[in-house]
């Protein structure tokens, strides 16, 4: 029961009774979060890789399928038009006039272009400034017709009117009728539309996109039996954990296969039995170590009680003794009551660890029963009491009886008068503030003052407590489902805040 006094430090607000759970988080934000939870699992990110990679595959694959059969198709179209172009002009040409009249050019380009010719090709030919008859809306292109024009055979693509088309132009390189060969200025053009070549094209890229699409959808339901696998015993692994986290020590997980996974599953496993073993070995130690706490502290109660009798008779007398011996005689009276009050304490945290102390609730209005707490110490001069008319509540009286005396005999030992005590009972709790008018608590010790033995004032090892009273006082209050918070008030002083449920959960405890 011990607080030392220290220097003031930073205020911290007590809990209030008004102050309500916190508040939960709209549905919708809910909703959110754990849609959040799901995308960014595993078995979302699983999915999402594996149709990634088929479908950057099947995308990539048609891609290239696509150009290349596109380009083998064009090239062996436009090599066959030109071949197929020079040898019916090598046939045609040598009979042609020269010069050529624009009668003879109509003719020439009428026979190449006649059913004899290359598919559905159309023809012109080309002399000078002379040019057979040309219907056709679509025109030769002009950079084509410069590079036939030079001496060289030349081809094009290019897109008219919404349709492909492949132009092809040869020079006749000899003088029609005339001996020696060489450039005639005469010049024959074919345009060929590609609308068949690029239906096909259009059908393989079909075909690649369904393939592409098919390949997606096959990889999904491969990710999804993937992801079973490998998450089924990733699911198994967090489960183990979750319920080895639970004090379920003997939780094991079954190992199947000789994968990464199964060495995992090993490892918890050989985990899970040394953690099992070093804390049954703890427990052990502690369970032998609280029963010699307890054991020694029943077999010192009957002779201190026996001493305690005695030293009160030698009390009495203690005015007919000289002055050294009527000293002694009183330091021996007060560590006998020293020691007994720690036997009794020693007794009830002992019987608290061991989960025998059973907790007896009824119905009490928690006002008096300060009152009487305060009443039979007498304190109840010593306290500025704000009290309630009436609180009726249902606790342990005795157990609360504790806690409210520890508190306010901490107070008044190692705080300053004025002390404070206010009752408050909120919509589900009540709430006890004990408030002292001292330096307060240094805020290095505030986290420490509710373990046992711990005494924030170090030069006062022998002071009359023990140590255990605020331990047991906060072990009480967990009792009820309750705790016990320490703060310092702005003003200077230390704050005891207890905060307790109206009721037990269930019946009555006998």
């Amino acid at each position: 029961m011990s607080a030392a006094p220290g220097p003031v430090p930073a205020p911290a607000p007590a809990p209030r009774a008004s102050d309500g759970p916190p508040p939960r988080p709209a549905p919708h934000r809910r909703r959110l979060v754990r849609l959040r939870r799901a995308v960014a699992g595993l078995r979302p990110r699983l999915l999402v890789a594996f149709v990634a990679v088929a479908a950057l595959s099947a995308l990539a694959t048609a891609a290239l399928t696509y150009r290349a059969a596109t380009t083998s198709t064009l090239d062996l179209t436009k090599d066959t038009a030109l071949d197929e172009l020079r040898r019916r002009v090598d046939v045609l040409a040598p009979a042609l006039p020269f010069p050529p009249t624009q009668g003879e050019l109509d003719r020439l380009a009428a026979q190449l272009s006649g059913t004899g010719g290359f598919r559905d090709w159309r023809v012109l030919a080309a002399y000078g400034t002379e040019r057979s008859a040309w219907t056709q809306p679509v025109a030769v292109p002009p950079a084509l017709q410069r590079t036939v024009d030079s001496g060289h055979a030349a081809f094009q693509r290019f897109a008219a009117d919404g349709h492909p088309w492949l132009a092809v132009g040869v020079p006749v390189t000899y003088a029609p009728g005339g001996p020696s060969a060489g450039p005639s200025g005469l010049t024959v053009f074919a345009l060929l539309p590609l609308d068949r070549e690029q239906s096909a094209a259009d059908a393989l890229l079909a075909g690649a996109a369904g393939a592409g699409a098919f390949a997606a959808i096959l990889a999904a339901g491969l990710a999804l039996l993937a992801a079973r696998q490998v998450l089924r015993p990733v699911r198994a692994l967090g489960d183990a954990a979750r319920a080895l986290a639970q004090g379920k020590l003997d939780t094991r997980l079954t190992v199947t296969g000789h994968d990464e996974l199964a060495q995992l599953s090993k490892t918890f496993n050989h985990t899970a039995r040394t953690l099992q073993g070093t804390i049954e070995e703890l427990r052990a130690v502690e369970s032998q170590g609280r029963r010699f706490a307890a054991d020694v502290s029943h077999e010192l109660r009957t002779p201190l009680a026996a001493m305690l009798a005695v030293t009160d008779i030698l009390d009495e007398d203690a005015e007919q003794l000289p002055a050294d011996t009527a000293t002694a005689l009183r330091m021996i009276s007060n560590e006998t009551v020293r020691l007994t009050r720690l036997v009794n304490d020693l007794i009830e945290i002992s019987r608290l660890d061991a989960g025998a102390a059973p907790l007896r609730s009824e119905r009490v209005d928690a006002a008096i029963a300060v009152r009487e707490t305060l009443d039979l110490r007498g304190w109840g001069e010593r306290v500025d009491l704000d009290l309630p008319a009436a609180l009726p509540v249902r606790l342990d009286p005795r157990r609360f009886d504790v806690i409210v005396a520890n508190l306010v005999g901490n107070a008044l030992r190692h705080g300053r008068p004025p002390v404070h005590l206010a009752l408050r009972g909120g919509e589900n709790e009540l709430v006890l503030t004990v408030t002292d008018s001292g330096p307060g608590i240094p805020p290095a010790e505030l986290p420490h003052l509710f373990d046992r033995f711990y005494k924030a004032d170090k030069s006062r090892a022998r002071s009359e407590g023990s140590g255990l009273g605020l331990a047991i006082a906060q072990e009480n209050a967990r009792l009820h489902g309750g705790v016990i918070e320490a703060a310092n008030v702005p003003d200077g002083g230390a704050v005891f805040t207890l905060v307790l449920p109206h009721g037990l959960d269930g019946e009555e405890e006998e």
